[in-house]
């Protein structure tokens, strides 16, 4: 197992919060054992942030291993999202109270709009400020948003989004997305990073990994953090758990670095943003 100090990396956020740099996402975990178990192996094993969202219908079995957690909730760094049919200014700020609730928790760390609804994105920005200037949530952000769709959104909004979670791996490196993220200090925080394990197939990543003694898991982690992406990989598997977060303890090199940058494909394994129906 993994140090606890080892994955204790933080990266500020544009209002000072200290979010990790490293957490577990609990997509596709059955509610209930399942999750809570994935949720204490992974606090266990030094991880400090879970990322979770209302349409994985998970949040109680969340909420149940954090209760049953070896630290106090303070030093753990909680997220969830709104789906889309909670969307709208009062839908939003009753949405937020069922999650609460099914987290068995007082405040979220970082509430998310999962994706960005059509003519609701806006009004729903207003409530996340709301919960913000509330002090119910210390971080307030999106999901899924394009360049187009954050300039929208800052155009009338009164705090801007400190994170952005979007897909991102090899194959969808978004380099527009990111620069405008830094220009405008926004984080960029990657889902499916490992591309549901289709990294390991990826001959350059091998090559790499075979020089560091890392996998291409381990070895495209890394690459997300050193570009200052937030990761979230997801897993239940204990031991999978452990080996994604064994990525500090080596460096990938500016040549490494380009190589993978080599790899960008703009292949989606998600849907696209701007092509939504759910």
């Amino acid at each position: 197992m993994n140090n606890i100090t080892q994955i204790h990396p933080t990266i500020p956020l544009s209002n000072g919060i200290q979010m990790p740099a490293f957490g577990l996402g609990v997509l596709k975990a059955q509610d209930g054992n399942e999750v809570a178990q994935a949720v204490q192996s992974a606090i266990v094993q030094g991880y400090r942030m879970i990322d979770t969202a209302s349409v994985y219908r998970n949040e109680s079995g969340v909420g149940q291993g954090l209760q049953n957690a070896s630290i106090p909730r303070e030093e753990l760094f909680l997220t969830t999202k709104l789906w889309n049919n909670e969307q709208g200014y009062e839908q939003t700020l009753h949405a937020f109270e069922q999650s609460l609730e099914r987290l068995q928790t007082n405040y979220l760390d970082l509430y998310l709009i999962h994706w960005p609804v059509k003519d609701k994105y806006k009004d729903t920005w207003r409530a996340l400020e709301q919960l913000y200037r509330d002090g119910r949530v210390r971080a307030i952000g999106v999901s899924n948003f394009q360049v187009h769709h954050l300039e929208d959104l800052l155009a009338d909004a009164n705090i801007r989004p400190m994170v952005n979670q979007i897909e991102m791996h090899p194959y969808l490196q978004q380099a527009d997305l990111l620069d405008f993220a830094q220009k405008n200090h926004i984080r960029l925080e990657a889902w499916r990073p490992i591309m549901q394990g289709q990294v390991m197939q990826v001959p350059e990543l091998q090559i790499i990994g075979a020089k560091y003694g890392k996998s291409p898991v381990q070895v495209t982690l890394r690459w997300l953090y050193q570009l200052g992406v937030i990761v979230i990989p997801k897993s239940v598997n204990p031991i999978r758990i452990g080996h994604n977060a064994d990525i500090f303890d080596f460096e990938l090199s500016a040549q490494d670095m380009s190589l993978i940058r080599q790899l960008d494909q703009g292949l989606r394994l998600g849907p696209d943003p701007d092509n939504f129906n759910f």
